[in-house]
């Protein structure tokens, strides 16, 4: 199998990614801890998952670990799963790459726990190098370490990486204010961790394509090696510059609450707030859920005009 260095040559690499809310979606996955159980529990549906992929035309079997590391096991009280959770997932995608001839990459993702000049940064760390470890032990051909909005988290994360002699795919998640939270350039945290050893960076996940774009436009110039790209597939606009299901870092899919006197930001422009006009009985579950004082015009006021009222029933 030729390494990632040798696959760029030969023009752009495509890696499916996505399993958390795909899993979500079919019932596998707790909202919330999202820890990946699901490759314990049912081993078949992550199987599936990665052929699914490959089928559609990814390049690269990811072993599903996001969140699978120390501290967020931690949080839900099933740290003694960690190495069994992780060796399963590296197995699965290993199978998955062998039988379809593609790329077999580890997984690093954020923390959560990381604070620069604190404790939790050497927890972050060991965290990092126990995970690169099983996946160097499973034969993985790279390693894809994604979403941090810490440049000094993924610099350890790339530290581990670079000891184990693996190449690193670093990717960062950029909230609504455009910066990380150590580094108000995404462009310049991509070139610091293409300078300490990363054969790709770019940005992931936090972001739709509209809103991606103009930032990957800067870490092209900033950088001289491949850039990566991996937008949520929402639309997201100006004024809302992220998906709403990632507006909380650590993913934990809800919204945060706000005063009643803050006004909500403008939603973003997909199923959820705006479905498709041929679809009548979408549009009308939306207009009546999330615009009532639609219902009053046009030919809403016409349709109630024809509809017959009902008798009122006398109280007892």
């Amino acid at each position: 199998m030729p390494d990632l260095s040798a696959v760029l040559t030969q023009g752009p690499v495509v890696c499916a990614e996505g399993y958390l809310f795909e899993c979500e979606r079919r019932g596998y996955l707790q909202a919330g801890a999202f820890v990946p159980e699901v490759v314990l529990d049912h081993p078949e549906v992550v199987e599936g998952l990665h052929r699914e992929f490959v089928h559609a035309g990814s390049d690269v079997v990811e072993a599903f670990t996001y969140y699978g590391h120390r501290q967020k096991l931690r949080v839900i009280g099933k740290e003694d799963i960690l190495e069994p959770l992780n060796r399963q997932a590296l197995s699965i995608a290993g199978k998955v790459a062998s039988e379809t001839g593609t790329l077999l990459a580890g997984n690093l993702c954020n923390t959560n726990v990381y604070e620069p000049g604190t404790p939790a940064a050497g927890e972050a760390k060991a965290a990092f190098e126990e995970q690169v470890a099983w996946a160097a032990e499973a034969g993985a051909d790279m390693i894809i370490a994604e979403t941090f909005s810490w440049l000094g988290e993924a610099l350890l994360a790339l530290e581990a990486i670079q000891a184990a002699g693996l190449p690193a795919v670093v990717t960062f998640a950029v909230h609504r204010e455009g910066t990380l939270r150590d580094e108000p350039s995404p462009a310049e945290a991509c070139r610091r961790a293409e300078q300490a050893g990363a054969t790709v960076v770019g940005l992931n996940c936090i972001r739709g394509p509209r809103t991606m774009l103009p930032l990957l436009g800067q870490i092209r110039e900033a950088v001289s090696c491949e850039v990566a790209a991996l937008p949520v597939p929402y639309r997201t606009t100006g004024r809302s510059r992220r998906c709403r299901r990632c507006a909380i870092p650590g993913g934990t899919g809800r919204r945060r609450s706000r005063p009643r006197s803050t006004p909500s930001p403008a939603p973003a422009r997909n199923w959820a707030s705006s479905p498709p006009r041929r679809s009548r009985s979408a549009c009308a579950t939306w207009v009546s859920a999330a615009a009532p004082h639609r219902i009053t015009s046009g030919r809403w006021r016409r349709r109630r005009a024809r509809r017959p009222r009902r008798p009122a029933t006398p109280r007892t």
